[in-house]
């Protein structure tokens, strides 16, 4: 019951966290899709930032077998059968685990997924602005990025997922240049 004199918050099936949760994981896998197509001509690993519980490095497995997926992330959570090998899990912060990948990744990684986003807006951007320029070394041109969070890198321009919902933003970048 509303206190005399206030509203009673206002909700709508659209705006409970679950509805939230479907829109963002229908637009994760639409992107992800998309990007595996695109790339699928070039060589190179994939980069996961941010393993959680495991449900994009899941789906990149099955739409990328042959592809190596590096994986970085503070925490180890997700279930046993999401866990990356463990010469191709970097368990820390990426700004320190970040240069222990480069060697193995070579002429730079063809597709990066970065799923780093938190209920902080105001955090999430210092960090993705740290991060950025240091995911940048580890790519190659003609690489995607596709993020949870705008990201700004000189030689990286924005593009459009084709069928990309407009209920939930997500962002794609193509790198360009050397």
């Amino acid at each position: 019951m509303a206190e005399a004199g206030k509203e009673p918050f206002q909700r709508t099936p659209d705006s409970s966290r679950l509805a939230r949760m479907i829109r963002r994981l229908e637009t994760q896998r639409i992107a992800l899709e998309w990007a595996a197509a695109e790339i699928s001509g070039l060589p190179g690993p994939v980069i996961e930032l941010g393993l959680g519980k495991g449900r994009t490095y899941d789906h990149l497995r099955l739409l990328m077998p042959e592809r190596e997926i590096l994986v970085f992330d503070k925490l180890l959570h997700a279930p046993k059968d999401c866990i990356p090998p463990e010469a191709d899990f970097f368990l820390g912060d990426f700004l320190e685990t970040a240069g222990q990948a480069r060697e193995r990744i070579g002429e730079g990684a063809v597709l990066a997924h970065a799923d780093i986003g938190s209920d902080d807006r105001e955090k999430d951007a210092r960090r993705v602005a740290a991060m950025a320029p240091v995911l940048d070394r580890l790519l190659r041109p003609g690489a995607l990025v596709l993020s949870d969070r705008e990201m700004h890198v000189a030689r990286w321009q924005r593009v459009d997922v084709p069928n990309m919902p407009s209920n939930w933003v997500y962002y794609a970048w193509r790198v360009v240049g050397a």
